[in-house]
């Protein structure tokens, strides 16, 4: 009975021997926050047509559509990476109404722009625009500016977007010069007017590819007079032996019948040359110049 006592002590003395203190857990290691890369756009490609580039307070709409998978995705009205974010030029860049960031630091992204910016748009492939009938001020035609640009896959990185904005709508240029009986003084002494007439003033702009619809009723647009020349922005659109300019010279007007296509981006020139016959005032019309230079700059 001693003997086996014992043993039973020998053996609790050693389980209790070999029993482990418990182990004070050490500080908790933090998990690093993913790195966000802020969206910023360039300011050196941003040009109108109506300046050299934009002015202080000018404001861009945005939308981001991350690739899936590595393909591109379609642009939406909502649910995009960015939904018609306004960033504002403040004369030196462009700052975003609040701060905006990529998905991540490897996911492809394509960038559209309009100008100006809307606070609502219920269609990106249906933005209502109008360019102003009364386009006599510079400050009327400059509110009948729309540009739209897009960059395809751009990748996440602190360099800015660089994004061509390209011109939505025509520039019709009216020149009258002196013919028979005129010289340029005498010409110029006269009260002369131009009105553009028979077209469309409002349209539907697609957002998602740029194209433009006219539609509405025809109207007439008064131009803006500078150095010597007419100008007005026109809504691209396909006119037919219709009557397109009414000039008047003193108090005689004339009218021009003419077939012309006005296109987005386009400069479309018309030459009116005015002869002097006897005592009437003969009206020579040249003919439309299409223009093929584009404004809208280049993506580096």
């Amino acid at each position: 009975m001693k003997k086996t006592a014992f043993l039973i002590a020998a053996v609790a003395a050693i389980i209790c021997g070999c029993k482990k203190e418990p182990v004070t857990p050490g500080p908790e290691i933090p998990q690093e926050e993913p790195v966000k890369i802020p969206i910023t756009l360039s300011t050196d490609i941003w040009t109108k047509a109506t300046d050299s580039g934009y002015e202080n307070g000018d404001k861009v709409g945005i939308y981001t559509v991350n690739y899936v998978n590595g393909s591109p995705a379609e642009l939406a009205t909502t649910g995009n990476h960015l939904d018609n974010t306004m960033f504002a030029y403040d004369g030196s860049s462009w700052k975003p109404e609040k701060e905006v960031y990529w998905k991540d630091q490897t996911t492809p992204a394509d960038f559209y722009c309009y100008y100006p910016y809307t606070g609502t748009v219920s269609d990106v492939k249906g933005l209502s625009f109008s360019v102003k009938e009364d386009q006599s001020s510079i400050e009327n035609y400059k509110a009948s500016e729309l540009l739209w640009g897009k960059t395809d896959g751009a990748k996440p990185s602190t360099n800015p977007v660089k994004i061509t904005t390209r011109h939505m709508m025509s520039n019709v240029l009216v020149y009258v010069e002196p013919g028979e009986g005129y010289t340029e003084e005498t010409l110029a002494a006269e009260e002369i007017s131009v009105i553009i007439t028979g077209v469309k003033t409002a349209a539907k702009i697609n957002l998602a590819n740029g194209s433009v619809t006219a539609e509405g009723s025809a109207g007439n647009i008064t131009p803006y007079k500078e150095n010597g020349y007419w100008r007005a922005l026109v809504v691209p659109q396909d006119i037919t032996g219709t009557e397109i300019v009414k000039i008047t010279v003193g108090s005689d007007e004339y009218t021009l019948n003419q077939t012309v296509s006005f296109q987005s981006n386009k400069q479309h020139k018309c030459t009116i040359t005015v002869n002097k016959v006897g005592e009437g005032v003969n009206i020579g019309i040249g003919g439309w110049e299409s223009d093929d230079t584009d404004f809208g700059g280049t993506v580096e």
